[in-house]
């Protein structure tokens, strides 16, 4: 195991390149989510593994949902799924999303806009399911508070499959999040893609505008 200077206590991860990875192996569009499970379930390990406190996966969009209908109900079934999969497990889990759409999961309603813990409660994970930035502010507007209001700000944020987009990712606690891009695609996911981020990191100032 390496041993690092700095690490963050929040970690956002974007797990993009699905459809792309899927293309370039041969099979529909569609196909590529569930190849997307169990690297979550690894980088949960390794997260562990290094005393990373909290991560917040991007799971799907509100605008997301304009695509195919089989490619929707793929996406949609590999939230659960990973969800499923991590529940149980040493984890505080939050699902945070639009429940009042008929695109949110009904599986996940148990852990919806509510933190579940399982085990000894090694790591805060959260979920953005059927997410949108800006119900999420407008949320704050009505009610005071950000639907998201149960995640804290975050500090370092890792997106896979090559584009360098925020793509609407917790805009409130991203605003002095660091930002690293791994070129390979989600399903493709390495041990050492992490670690090379992590190295990264330990490079960074943290001023927070100061």
């Amino acid at each position: 195991m390496e041993n690092f200077r700095r690490i963050p206590s929040h970690i956002g991860i974007i797990p993009d390149g699905n459809r792309r990875w899927a293309k370039q192996n041969g099979y529909e569009k569609k196909d590529g989510y569930e190849h997307g499970i169990m690297p979550g379930f690894a980088l949960y390990k390794l997260m562990l593994e290094y005393g990373i406190k909290e991560a917040t996966f991007y799971g799907f969009t509100k605008d997301n949902n304009k695509r195919a209908p089989d490619q929707r109900s793929a996406f949609t079934k590999a939230c659960v799924d990973a969800v499923h999969l991590l529940s149980g497990k040493d984890a505080n889990l939050l699902v945070i999303g639009n429940t009042d759409s008929t695109a949110f999961p009904r599986e996940l309603y148990p852990y919806a806009n509510k933190r579940v813990h399982f085990g000894q409660g090694l790591i805060n994970l959260n979920f953005l399911v059927n997410y949108d930035w800006e119900w999420d502010l407008n949320h704050l507007k009505e009610q005071g508070k950000l639907a998201s209001w149960d995640i804290p700000r975050v500090d370092f944020i890792i997106r896979w499959g090559g584009r360098r987009r925020l793509s609407g990712f917790l805009p409130a606690q991203s605003v002095y999040s660091d930002f690293y891009i791994v070129d390979e695609y989600w399903p493709d996911f390495q041990n050492t893609q992490f670690l090379d981020a992590l190295r990264w990191y330990q490079d960074c100032d943290v001023t927070l505008g100061g």
